[in-house]
């Protein structure tokens, strides 16, 4: 167990990680301990290289409050974010900088007996690679589809281990780090929830748009999980009469006319049916590769693209509807790897709200396109990270480069 001082201290790191510059007042009321206390500890955590001074607030009639930050360099964070077919690693600083360059990996899950012992070596090679030292990486974080069950680190769609075991001990036991898992829509709406377009929202929906339709549900304030942990299986709720297999094994699922692998389909086929479009050679082989350029060219004004983008908005608008009859949230979040069409989406997903909800109910609900885009779950990942920082067992040196970790 931590003594009391460290972990208010890592309680103070914490907070200064997602809020970015408070006040000791500040750190007073989020923390419930006295201003002396507060005071007291961050002049210690500044001699330590932990925190730096950051001047004054700006006035707001009283007197201005001294403010204070994190060393970006204090501490680093390694955040995984898969999908079922790509897996990008990356290492943050704590102002959520990128440290060299995002490794993107073509690891298929699907029906992939090796996708844990492969994610594994990854993570030793990107490891022996970085350009920290190792003892001052604090944990992994990592998003991954599938039912996941955080309690007991596992996927019970993906990545499967032995009876007994789990992936996040077979994770730690390659890499000899902690490390942390969680729902990839889930990270997605956590990174919006602390850090992005929903920051300081009480009730949000966060839909990750790729190859599903994830969603992520900031209820009353907090992330929102369901019994078991599985909540926000938006991809599979039944709403159409298409007769088309889903990939959960049932029909007319949403996913199956609103999916970045639908959009690519579509294409293609329009394209071999004769579509007038700056779209060429498209192919299913790199599904990636395929739906970038469809989204590029939507930004461009091209016709045939656009109509994809539009009839796939509104059927995910037809699913939104549902939402907000259900929860009535306050804002809506487009994020993952198809925000970065945009607008694209907007008028078609109003169209759709404008046709299937009563009013009243949809008036006052707000849609925003994530400002994170593509990199939502790569800084959901951290940000889990960190919201267990002040109980994470970090390696026995403590020395983060000419940094003390707290």
């Amino acid at each position: 167990m931590f003594d009391k001082q460290v972990t208010y201290k890592r309680n103070i790191v914490k907070h200064l990680y997602f809020a970015g510059e408070l006040s000791c007042a500040d750190l007073s009321t989020l923390t419930n301990k006295s201003v002396p206390l507060t005071a007291r500890m961050l002049n210690e955590l500044i001699g330590e290289g932990t925190i730096v001074e950051k001047g004054y607030a700006v006035s707001t009639g009283g007197r201005r409050p001294l403010m204070y930050s994190l060393k970006p360099d204090l501490m680093y964070i390694v955040s995984v974010a898969m999908d079922q077919l790509v897996t990008r690693i990356a290492l943050l600083d704590m102002h959520n900088n990128y440290v060299g360059e995002v490794h993107s990996i073509d690891l298929p899950l699907a029906g992939n007996p090796n996708a844990l012992r492969d994610l594994g070596q990854h993570l030793k090679e990107f490891l022996k690679q970085a350009k920290v030292p190792k003892n001052s990486i604090i944990g992994v974080g990592v998003g991954m589809p599938g039912f996941v069950d955080v309690v007991k680190g596992v996927n019970h769609s993906f990545l499967k281990v032995e009876e007994g075991n789990s992936i996040i001990s077979y994770l730690e036991s390659v890499i000899k780090l902690p490390v942390l898992i969680d729902n990839d829509s889930s990270l997605v709406a956590l990174a919006e929830h602390k850090l992005g377009a929903a920051k300081d929202r009480q009730n949000v929906m966060v839909l990750s748009i790729g190859w599903g339709i994830g969603l992520g549900m900031v209820l009353d304030g907090a992330l929102f999980r369901g019994h078991n942990g599985f909540a926000g299986e938006f991809s599979h709720i039944p709403i159409f009469m298409n007769n088309k297999m889903c990939s959960c094994g049932k029909s007319g699922c949403l996913e199956t006319e609103t999916s970045l692998v639908v959009v690519a389909e579509r294409a293609v086929k329009g394209l071999q049916e004769g579509r007038v479009s700056m779209l060429q050679g498209l192919s299913l082989d790199d599904m990636e590769a395929t739906s970038n350029a469809i989204m590029e060219a939507a930004l461009k004004g091209d016709r045939f693209a656009i109509e994809l983008f539009s009839e796939t908005a509104y059927n995910i608008g037809r699913g939104v509807a549902t939402l907000i009859h259900l929860l009535n949230p306050e804002l809506i979040v487009l994020s993952g790897r198809g925000s970065l069409a945009g607008k694209l989406w907007m008028a078609p997903i109003q169209q759709a709200i404008n046709e299937h909800c009563i009013p009243k109910i949809a008036e006052d609900t707000e849609i925003r396109i994530s400002t994170f885009g593509y990199q939502a779950e790569i800084i959901g990942a951290a940000a889990l990270v960190m919201e267990h920082y002040d109980t994470l067992r970090l390696a026995k040196s403590k020395t983060a480069g000419d940094h003390q970790v707290v």
